[in-house]
């Protein structure tokens, strides 16, 4: 009896142990896939969060912009870009656009399957040889490996979807409004603040030399 409680106390404890460590592994896996899903997805949203306006990205820096845009011969009429143009080859739309989409082919480059990072680095290579890149065949398939990935149904067959392109960044216009708005209320409410002060003093000095005894006058009898 003591021999066979304690071959299955031996077994009992090699189960929980080997139960213990599938459990480790499988949760580990799960970290991974589920840090990989949001990664990839985050990159989706980048490189495929437009379906209109300019679906390309613009490889040119600031730099190449100032060397193309300098002073040209009087005969030529070509007229120099801005740099500040929304649209203008290199203009801070352009840059900001760029760089997100470099950041995302670097993630999908690092945590990809072997067609993303195929596509990812021929999308890189064609910036880096400074050509305009189209990310619409990138963008499909990240969309079916995260729906594969998600047990989600399949694109239907007889749906076209349009041609997709990098986010457009958000202008950054409104924020300053809104704080420069909140400074001007800051520095009105303190004028209103200063003001009340000044008028509570200059009554509070009134009401007290209103309040205070006359001096008796000077005795001129003999």
């Amino acid at each position: 009896m003591i021999g066979l409680a304690l071959f299955a106390l031996i077994g009992i404890g090699i189960r929980l142990l080997m139960m213990f460590t599938i459990q480790q592994r499988r949760e580990r896996m799960n970290r991974q896939i589920n840090e990989r899903l949001r990664t990839l997805i985050a990159a989706y949203k980048v490189l495929g969060g437009s379906f209109t306006g300019q679906l390309t990205v613009d490889p040119t820096h600031l730099r190449d912009l100032r060397r193309s845009s300098e002073p040209v011969a009087e005969s030529d009429g070509t007229p120099a870009l801005d740099p500040a143009a929304d649209g203008a080859v290199g203009s801070d739309r352009a840059r900001r656009i760029r760089d997100s989409v470099e950041a995302a082919l670097s993630d999908i480059i690092l945590l990809g399957t072997e067609e993303h990072v195929r596509l990812a680095d021929r999308a890189a290579r064609e910036l880096v040889a400074g050509r305009p890149v189209h990310t619409h065949e990138l963008v499909v398939s990240l969309r079916n490996f995260i729906r594969d990935a998600l047990d989600l149904d399949p694109i239907p067959s007889d749906l076209t979807i349009p041609m997709q392109g990098p986010t457009r960044p958000a202008s950054s216009g409104g924020r300053g409004k809104g704080e420069r708005g909140n400074e001007n209320s800051r520095q009105g409410a303190g004028g209103r603040g200063g003001g009340g002060m000044g008028a509570g003093g200059g009554v509070g000095t009134g009401i007290g030399s209103a309040g205070g005894e006359n001096p008796p006058a000077p005795d001129h009898s003999p």
